[in-house]
């Protein structure tokens, strides 16, 4: 009973293997990418632990692993580093349940002013009354000093996503969409030479056609091809605004609006953009080309009503707290708990004392820097994984398996230590801890390692090492213990780049000091420094917008003309379409399709590319709609996809299975890993093109028929930049990469430095965001910030190469490469 058992695994690459486990032990799993380690922990030992509790419970026909056995096991819970939440009104504050407490902190003890006397009042100080309402119950109190009676602000009044809290401005969301008139119109062009951007082909002929009737029956008819610019302040409202509104009625008050399209009822190109807006549920693509955001004019971005917005707990608004990092709302916390008085307290006190829980475990996780009001859309995979991890924290239980997929993401080594503290209180509780993890620190502190290998994909799935750090060194067998024993040498050589730069003047974006900072071009450049310390504002919120800011603003940039592109890399998911491959997101689906289709058997049945696509009715099965898969509906439990029972997983109908290339079906392609559909494919130079690049970027082991939204963070990163790099291949770009190493192992890391030293060598100038020591020992140029994170960090504190940089005594990076 000391060890989980797992017997006979061969799910997914694992070859039959049988491994043990110690219970109740801090357990990593390693090994390089692709080699079968999240096959092992997530596939294999989390599905059977859930199949056998949910059996237990009563729920049947859940699938099981392929496996012989698995003894020993225990409830598990899994924490990934997936993103799920795009939702803008998630905010650190509401998925952490902090909010709530800081709302129930401002019903029981807010002070407002009596709208009827002026005089301060407090809410634990009011007599209260409770009145039901055609559909619900209302509270009122009374104000201590007059008696006037008001409703009472409750925990709904401090809500942004409710009714009654929210600015009806901007519906609580802190910002609202304006349409960027200089991205939709070029005044110095012809309406017929494309003057309205988005005006396109037949189109702009209807557009066209509309406006100038408009223009006739309001008697200021406009020449043809006559320049924007050289427009009437008439005929460039109604342009603009269209027949209807209210500032063309305002000009042309005794004229009736046109009855039909033919008379001029001309829509108006902005009033067409919003409607496209709403029409397509605010697209991204939409948002980035013709609109921006601006911080709302009525609540200032404070997203509250105005009443819910001023009101108070011992001086301070919700707002101000919600704005202000956790490290500060624990103060605030911690001075308000002193300063209660006892009726405060009894009413009170409880959520004072969770709020202090809950606040500690995030602090311990080195999230110190974020701020309530930050939404979850915005942080990265290791932040979202953190809070999640300190959301577990609160739980007492024992005798369970905690699955942690590379916890240690987006942290610094200096951060790591309080990640380290919390899964050693997790195993001191009793529980078994396994995390799969590629730090040496994190496999320094474990009780038990597993190395799997020794490769990837049909080369891995094999147990190579076992034991603790020390003794997977001394295994010839394992991988990692041979990498950690040969450890490369430092660089010597830095390039000096062109001689020309990139500079970033007068950055103060979100926590940027007025931050002005140099860029060598033709280099390998690392941007550094702990966690929330800027490093994504200056790269990703500020050089990624280019020769853009006019000279007087600050936040301009100099110096990225010379490019053909800037290549943005962020590490966000892929799309939501299950229906999205590997295969298809590279695009080397489309050339496989034709291939089959030119198959002699394919040609008799009169079969073309589309019977072998997933997408389109044909060739794909009819019930899972070619997805393999069907879902099985768990009720309280996440859902469990089960094989289609109609085609047993194989996608297409038996007729296109019967078309074959060397031997394979076209489901027997997409089960190929991209090393072994190289190989099969190796005479087609576009396929081997695209296939022999994923390589490249590490991502070998990937199925070519793996649904992207199962990718890691840094596995849909690394294809989206092979993917950019076969569309740019030739240019002079400049590529924005935000931590390209998440998931790799070190001997995965070498092969992807030579990647972009490849990129940096044809022309190109690579700025990477990153942790990783390897990626920064071996860059050209670093720049260092901090010296902490949120309001302590945003300044440039060291900057050269990684030989100055160990050197400077100011570098927090320097001490660790």
């Amino acid at each position: 009973m000391d060890h989980i058992r797992i017997i006979g695994a061969k799910e997914g690459n694992l070859k039959n293997i049988t491994v043990d486990l110690p219970r109740n032990k801090w357990i990593v799993l390693t090994g390089v990418s692709g080699s079968g380690k999240t096959t092992l922990a997530m596939d294999v030992l989390y599905q059977e632990c859930q199949r056998q509790y949910l059996e237990a419970i009563g729920y049947q026909g859940i699938r099981k692993p392929d496996i012989e056995a698995i003894r020993h096991v225990s409830p598990a819970i899994q924490i990934k580093q997936h993103v799920s939440n795009k939702n803008p009104r998630s905010t650190v504050g509401t998925v952490t349940d902090i909010y709530t407490d800081l709302r129930m902190l401002f019903e029981k003890l807010s002070t407002r002013d009596c709208p009827a006397c002026g005089k301060k009042i407090s809410s634990a100080d009011c007599r209260e009354e409770t009145e039901k309402t055609t559909d619900d119950f209302k509270v009122f109190q009374y104000c201590p000093h007059c008696d006037q009676r008001m409703e009472k602000l409750t925990r709904t009044h401090f809500s942004y996503n409710t009714q009654e809290g929210a600015c009806a401005a901007c519906q609580g969301m802190g910002e609202v969409l304006t349409i960027d008139e200089k991205r939709v119109l070029h005044e110095e062009l012809a309406l017929e030479e494309g003057a309205v951007v988005f005006w396109e082909k037949r189109y702009r002929d209807y557009q066209l056609e509309s406006f100038y009737a408009a223009c006739d029956h309001y008697g200021i008819s406009l020449k043809t091809n006559t320049p924007v610019k050289d427009f009437t302040p008439a005929q460039h409202v109604l342009l603009l605004q269209g027949a209807e509104s209210e500032e063309v009625h305002r000009l042309f008050p005794d004229v009736p609006v046109p009855r039909t399209l033919v008379e001029g009822r001309y829509e108006g190109v902005l009033l067409n953009l919003w409607r496209r807006m709403a029409d397509k549920k605010g697209t991204s693509k939409l948002r980035e080309a013709y609109f921006e955001s601006a911080v709302c004019p009525e609540c200032h971005g404070e997203r509250l009503n105005e009443l819910s917005r001023s009101v108070t707990v011992k001086g301070t608004r919700l707002p101000e707290l919600s704005g202000s990092s956790l490290t500060g709302l624990m103060d605030w916390v911690s001075n308000l708990e002193e300063r209660l008085k006892q009726t405060e307290q009894l009413l009170a006190g409880v959520y004072v004392a969770d709020l202090k829980t809950k606040l500690k475990r995030i602090l311990k996780l080195g999230l110190d820097y974020l701020s309530l009001d930050r939404q979850t859309m915005t942080l990265s995979g290791g932040e979202t994984q953190r809070l999640r991890l300190a959301a577990v924290l609160d739980s007492d239980l024992t005798g369970v398996i905690y699955i942690l997929d590379e916890p240690t993401i987006s942290l610094h080594p200096k951060d790591t230590a309080g990640l380290l503290t919390v899964l050693r209180s997790l195993r001191d509780k009793g529980n078994t801890v396994l995390v799969i993890e590629h730090d040496t620190v994190v496999m320094e502190e474990a009780d038990y390692l597993v190395d799997i290998g020794p490769g990837a994909g049909k080369y891995g799935g094999g147990v190579i090492g076992t034991g603790t750090l020390q003794q997977l060194k001394g295994q010839a067998t394992s991988v990692t213990g041979a990498y950690l024993n040969s450890k490369p040498e430092a660089r010597e050589f830095f390039r000096k780049g062109s001689g020309d730069f990139i500079e970033v003047r007068q950055a103060d974006k979100h926590n940027l000091q007025n931050l002005t900072v140099r860029f060598p071009i033709g280099c390998l450049i690392c941007v550094t420094g702990v966690s929330g310390s800027g490093k994504s504002t200056l790269v990703f919120d500020v050089l990624a917008k280019g020769d853009t800011a006019p000279s007087e603003d600050p936040n301009r940039v100099s110096g990225t003309g010379s490019f053909d592109r800037i290549v943005v890399v962020e590490q966000g998911p892929l799309t939501r379409m299950k229906r999205s491959n590997v295969a298809t997101y590279s695009d080397a689906y489309t050339e496989i399709r034709k291939i089959f289709s030119r198959q002699q058997t394919a040609i008799e049945k009169g079969m073309t590319a589309n019977h072998f696509s997933f997408n389109v009715k044909g060739g794909r099965c009819d019930h899972c709609e070619g997805l393999g898969v069907v879902t099985n509906n768990l009720l309280f439990f996440e859902d469990q996809e089960v094989p289609c029972p109609v085609c047993s997983g194989r996608r297409f109908k038996d007729d296109v299975l019967s078309v074959t290339y060397r031997g394979h079906s076209i489901t027997a392609v997409v089960a190929l890993s991209v090393e072994e559909g190289a190989e099969l494919f190796a005479d087609s130079p576009k396929i081997s093109g695209i296939l022999n690049l994923l390589q490249d970027v590490g991502l070998g082991y990937l199925e070519l028929g793996q649904t992207t939204t199962t990718l890691s963070g840094g596995e849909a990163q690394r294809l989206k930049l092979a993917v950019e790099l076969l569309a740019n291949q030739g240019k002079k770009n400049l590529y924005l990469i935000d931590e390209p190493t998440t998931g790799l192992h070190p001997l995965d890391v070498e092969k992807f430095l030579k990647l972009l030293d490849r990129m940096v060598d044809s022309g190109s100038t690579v700025v990477v965001v990153e942790h990783n020591q390897q990626i920064i020992g071996a860059a050209d140029w670093i720049i260092d910030l901090g010296p902490g994170g949120g309001t302590a960090g945003g300044k440039v504190i060291a900057e050269g190469t990684p030989s100055d940089i160990r050197k400077n005594p100011n570098s927090v990076t320097g001490k660790f490469i």
